[in-house]
């Protein structure tokens, strides 16, 4: 095993190393004050002081066919929560078009089910298409385990992200959801990057799993390469079986945002769901890698308004990404 510091092994990786499963065993239990302070060098020396603002539309609720543990929205779950049909593609151009305007670099349409599929996919195409002809925002999407066909159809429609977490490890998986596998998702990706998308791909952590698991996935998402890691922080929800999972210490999840960076030197490192769990939304990650967040009024970022977070990274030294 290598013997290097965490200090030593920032620097070589800045000078363009890039680390194997040894040296993130080397270092992760180090102090989490010296891994964030490195890991935060890492990203301005190789990221430098961009900083990536998506937000998202649930363009579809509920009645999800899957029995991801972690989702109020699987019909598996006992959550009260809204459920509707594809929505109207003037609410969403519209949504679009606010965000843009305040700020944000990225939007996506996010829908529940197994895959989005005949007409709601076919709205949702038209759906980007009128978004395309008003904005310049960029255009993401997150709807399931989509094949290169309909990957293909969503690229032309101007879509040029598309969303799919691995959630956890493959290890951990199955404690998390058996209605669909791993390697489907993995497919799901692959397809993306064939059609010609960049990828956005994480996971939730807090869900029961140990850090090991965590950093099983980030090497996954490195094989993989894709281009942005948007880390959950598992908000466990009533109704839902991860209802009475402890939530997460602030310094475990700073830990782990900072191994992240470590692993993923060049990537956009994206705060995503959880940050109402955080009693200063998120401020203190901005010191340990992070270089995007989820932003807007949605369940998940509850309390983020996009004009504040763009007040919070601005204070901090960075900015925001006006063109994705």
């Amino acid at each position: 095993m290598n013997t290097y510091s965490v200090k030593e092994l920032a620097d070589r990786i800045i000078n363009g190393y890039r680390v194997n499963r040894d040296d993130i065993d080397r270092i992760k239990n180090s102090d989490i004050n010296e891994l964030s302070e490195h890991a935060d060098r890492i990203r301005k020396e190789l990221c430098g002081n961009g900083f990536s603002l998506c937000t998202i539309i649930n363009g579809k609720s509920g009645r999800c066919s899957e029995n991801c543990k972690f989702c109020s929205q699987s019909s598996f779950s006992a959550c009260d929560i809204e459920v509707y049909d594809f929505i109207d593609d003037s609410i969403i151009s519209e949504s679009a078009k606010k965000n843009r305007d305040s700020g944000v670099g990225r939007f996506s349409i996010v829908t529940s089910g197994r895959k989005l599929s005949g007409l709601d996919l076919k709205k949702e195409i038209e759906a980007y298409k009128k978004i395309s002809d008003k904005t310049d925002i960029g255009l993401c999407a997150s709807n399931g385990l989509l094949g290169y066909d309909e990957m293909i159809l969503l690229k032309k429609a101007g879509v040029t992200r598309y969303h799919n977490n691995l959630e956890t490890s493959r290890k951990y998986f199955e404690k998390i959801c058996t209605t669909h596998t791993y390697d489907e998702k993995i497919k799901t990706i692959k397809a993306a990057q064939n059609a010609g998308m960049s990828v956005c791909s994480g996971g939730i952590i807090g869900m029961g799993e140990n850090l090991d698991d965590r950093i099983d996935m980030a090497f996954e998402l490195k094989n993989l390469d894709v281009d942005s890691v948007p880390v959950n922080v598992l908000n466990p929800i009533q109704g839902t079986p991860l209802e009475n999972v402890t939530s997460l210490e602030y310094d475990e999840i700073i830990r782990t945002i900072s191994i992240f960076r470590f692993i993923l030197p060049d990537k956009v490192i994206r705060l995503a769901g959880g940050r109402i769990c955080m009693n200063d939304r998120g401020k203190r990650t901005l010191k340990a890698g992070i270089n995007g967040f989820i932003t807007g009024d949605m369940l998940t970022t509850a309390g983020a308004g996009i004009k504040d977070d763009i007040s919070m990274v601005s204070e901090n030294g960075f900015e925001v990404i006006k063109f994705e």
